[in-house]
């Protein structure tokens, strides 16, 4: 009994690793599992994709979300949770995102560091997208790097620097996206559910979505009918779509007001295919940039 109890948490952690390895060989092919790499786990792809920039070579990073899944439906499987009980930070979004995660902040291992990365950014009523803002996005870095240097103290200058490169591009793409804006014909965006909230109050956009907070929300024949009256109204020639959600939705309000539609990605997972593809969180929202300034009639 004695051996089983010692023996216990070296396979554990040797079943993290595990674990670990196939989810990080999913997303970054190149990186090799080191024993000294600190093991960090993130709930889904843009909290995974900051805290692999920060992380660089000292991290192996997981990101728990399987590729091309809906994270608004990821529950925990058990060797996830194997995972959550060997990582040294383990980081969270936070505002009601995951909706699994409550019993694991009561239960998570002592020596596991914890981030909430949008806790305090959230100012949309429950809307917790804060990372689809660019200068949202780069407070959310801070917070992940603080939780990489409280996890591995010794480290603190490599992650600071990676963390200011991080922010140096967060901060040319929000350069990017006020000087895309800035002379545009539009500032309404219809979006199939209620996930631009951040990046709309930004750039002085206005956002109407066909559902709420959850892609998979069905709208009444009245909201229907609302989006279609705001569509007519505004001169709305394209209705936004997402990439892992079904476009027939925005189709039926396209059809109903003579409108096209276009790709407005949230980020909340990257599939296989785009992973491999080299695309990225930055390369998305150059895409939906372009995809705004088409919608929004820009110069």
């Amino acid at each position: 009994m004695n051996k089983k109890i010692v023996w216990l948490p070296a396979i554990l952690a040797l079943a993290a690793i595990a674990v670990l390895s196939v989810r990080q060989a999913n997303l970054r092919p190149q990186s090799a599992n080191r024993p000294n790499q600190l093991l960090v786990a993130a709930s889904f792809y843009p909290l995974y994709f900051f805290a692999s920039q920060i992380g660089g070579a000292k991290a192996m990073v997981a990101n728990l979300t399987p590729n091309g899944a809906e994270p608004h439906d990821y529950e925990p499987t058990s060797q996830d949770m194997v995972l959550l009980a060997n990582s040294r930070l383990l980081i969270l979004n936070g505002g009601g995102f995951e909706a699994w995660a409550k019993n694991i902040e009561k239960n998570i291992n002592p020596k596991t560091e914890l981030v909430v990365a949008s806790q305090g950014l959230i100012d949309q009523t429950t809307d917790p997208h804060t990372w689809l803002s660019p200068l949202l996005a780069q407070k959310i870095a801070d917070r992940i790097t603080q939780g990489f240097i409280k996890a591995d103290p010794n480290n603190t200058g490599y992650y600071q620097t990676n963390a200011q490169i991080l922010k140096n591009e967060l901060a040319d793409l929000d350069t990017v996206f006020r000087q895309g804006l800035s002379h545009c014909q539009k500032k309404e965006i219809i979006t199939s559910h209620a996930a631009f909230g951040y990046l709309a109050q930004a750039y002085g956009l206005r956002q109407m979505p066909i559902t709420g907070l959850s892609p998979e929300a069905e709208p009444s024949p009245k909201q229907l009918a609302e989006i279609t009256k705001f569509a007519r109204d505004n001169g709305v020639k394209y209705i936004f779509y997402e990439n892992l959600a079904s476009p027939k939705l925005a189709q039926t309000v396209a059809r109903e007001i003579g409108a096209k539609i276009l790709a407005l990605n949230p980020l909340e997972s990257l599939s296989p295919t785009e992973l491999a593809q080299g695309k990225t969180y930055l390369t998305e929202m150059q895409n939906n940039l372009t995809n705004l300034r088409t919608a929004l009639l820009c110069e």
